[in-house]
């Protein structure tokens, strides 16, 4: 919990942004429950699978405009929250970034973005059917049908949206080390996709930090730990 001048209840609104290749519906029932305890709102954005990234953007520019907000991100909607809140602290309470991916913009190493990568050659080359197929067949039952819901959502256009995230860079150390708003920094400790020596990174190089650990385990039972997890830690 931070001692800061704006407690989380002064935020206008909190908009939750999804991962890559996730949706609204992810990213509302992994923090409304808790928005909803603490009386606030939420607005969980539809990525725009021809431009993720500057839906995102358009969207916290959006509810900014009302009054201060809080940016809850998972994955690769943690690192554009970061970006967000750096380019705009005096319109952000703060941040939870949950499943940090990466740190910096060489991203040959990193597991999300070769990933995404891997995914948008197969959906070229197979079609969605086959893909998630082999989804399925490797992930969680709670994972795939969240996968299976969002990439039907956003095919045509899904590999687009892939290959827009393997690109991504990733906020770097200078980036990290400046931020002014508090940040809650949510990792699932057995994530091989969003390794935990990376949120650990991000906890040490941001100046207001919390990290809270949860388990993949725990994610799947119910996707509103991230919420609750990240929100205890703002205060």
């Amino acid at each position: 919990m931070f001692d800061s001048p704006h407690s989380v209840s002064a935020a206008h609104v909190v908009v939750a942004l999804p991962g890559t290749g996730s949706d609204a519906d992810f990213a509302h029932r992994a923090f409304e429950p808790a928005c909803r305890a603490r009386r606030l709102d939420v607005v969980a954005v539809q990525p725009d699978p021809q431009g993720v990234v500057a839906s995102y953007q358009a969207a916290l520019d959006a509810a900014a405009a009302a009054g201060p907000i809080v940016v809850a991100g998972i994955s690769l909607g943690a690192a554009v929250a970061i970006e967000w809140a750096a380019e705009h602290p005096e319109s952000t309470i703060g941040v939870i970034a949950a499943l940090p991916g990466w740190t910096g913009p060489d991203t040959t190493a990193c597991p999300a973005a070769l990933s995404a990568s891997v995914t948008a050659t197969r959906l070229r080359a197979d079609g969605l059917d086959a893909v998630i197929e082999q989804m399925r067949a490797s992930s969680p039952r709670w994972l795939a049908e969240a996968l299976t819901r969002s990439w039907r959502s956003q095919w045509p256009n899904l590999p687009a949206a892939l290959e827009e995230a393997a690109h991504y860079k990733w906020p770097g150390t200078e980036r990290l080390g400046t931020l002014e708003v508090p940040v809650a920094v949510v990792t699932a400790v057995d994530d091989p996709v969003h390794p935990f020596a990376i949120a650990e990174e991000w906890a040490a190089l941001i100046p207001r930090s919390a990290i809270r650990r949860i388990t993949l385990a725990e994610l799947g039972a119910d996707p509103a730990i991230l919420g609750h997890t990240g929100f205890a830690a703002l205060g």
